[in-house]
């Protein structure tokens, strides 16, 4: 069986789009594929796939802490002429806390960053290269749903589950629906649900399902521009092989492709077997903290 590292090299989006490339596998979003997005849009129906940014969020402490909302005031004890009151408020949070994208800065191994930049770009400072301003154009254009929890009959696919290649494949015939260049795809798990049914952070974040490594390959030939997921870290936990998130070394560090993790394509998913269309014009912008390696997101799709 291939190491990471090998299914890496062999994927490897570096210099694709020359040395000083910042943006990886969303250089294929080209305003062609934009302005065909756009031709998706057909009822005008939006569908919000953000997830709240709030204290009994999905994070049960550690690593990273749900968001602390800060009242700075509230309109009380304020003497203005006219009668002007005003509220105003801070949020403390880690920037991928809930519904984020990774950026091509978060993720490195053997010192080295996507596109052969150093790994000590990323500093105290935060990332001289590869953060997540560098697309803040946004990630924009064809959405494509593949639900494989629906394609299995469950309401959420049991932890540690690895989908394959043959899962997409089949979801995609299942559905009707291709993926190809600048799409931006959305894989269903299910996992949100085990978060909104049981109230549970702990058995959410305790393992998932996702992807396995050999969906790289799949993603590469099909050149996705980027790839979501309903779960918090795309790829399947406990994973395939002894290394740690080896799917996303290969997918960010290696093809150069920002993550999308913990949306929620619940509504979405209903809309979609209801009316048979599984694509969509996609927006998910983020937020453009400079040097930042993440960012909190609400991407829509709209039909």
């Amino acid at each position: 069986m291939e190491s990471f590292r090998e299914i890496g090299a062999r994927l490897s989006n570096w210099n694709r789009w020359g040395p000083d490339d910042e943006r990886g596998t969303v250089n294929h979003i080209t305003p062609e594929a934009v302005v065909a997005a756009a031709r998706l849009v057909r009822t005008g129906r939006v569908f919000d796939l953000g997830i709240p940014f709030a204290s009994d969020g999905p994070q049960p402490g550690g690593a990273r802490i749900n968001p602390v909302h800060l009242m700075r005031d509230t309109g009380a004890n304020q003497d203005f002429p006219g009668g002007f009151h005003f509220a105003d408020d801070y949020i403390f949070m880690p920037l991928q806390c809930a519904s984020q994208w990774d950026s091509l800065a978060h993720v490195f191994y053997d010192g080295l960053l996507y596109n052969g930049y150093p790994a000590s770009e990323v500093g105290p400072r935060g990332a001289g290269r590869l953060a997540i301003d560098k697309l803040g154009k946004g990630i924009t254009g064809r959405g494509v749903l593949l639900d494989v929890a629906r394609l299995k009959g469950v309401e959420w696919l049991e932890r540690g589950y690895v989908i394959t290649p043959a899962d997409l494949d089949e979801a995609a015939v299942r559905q009707g629906v291709t993926v190809g260049r600048g799409d931006i795809l959305l894989i269903r798990t299910g996992w949100r649900r085990v978060f909104t049914t049981t109230g549970d952070s702990r058995r959410f974040m305790d393992g998932e399902p996702g992807i396995g490594l050999q969906c790289a390959e799949w993603l590469y030939e099909r050149e996705v521009a980027a790839l979501c997921s309903d779960n918090w870290a795309i790829e399947a936990l406990p994973g395939e092989p002894d290394e740690k998130f080896a799917v996303h070394c290969v997918l960010i560090r290696d093809m150069g492709m920002p993550l999308g993790e913990i949306l929620d394509f619940e509504e979405l998913a209903e809309d979609c077997a209801a009316d048979g269309v599984y694509e969509f014009f996609f927006s998910g912008p983020p937020i453009k903290f400079a040097n930042a390696v993440g960012s909190p997101v609400n991407p829509l799709a709209v039909k």
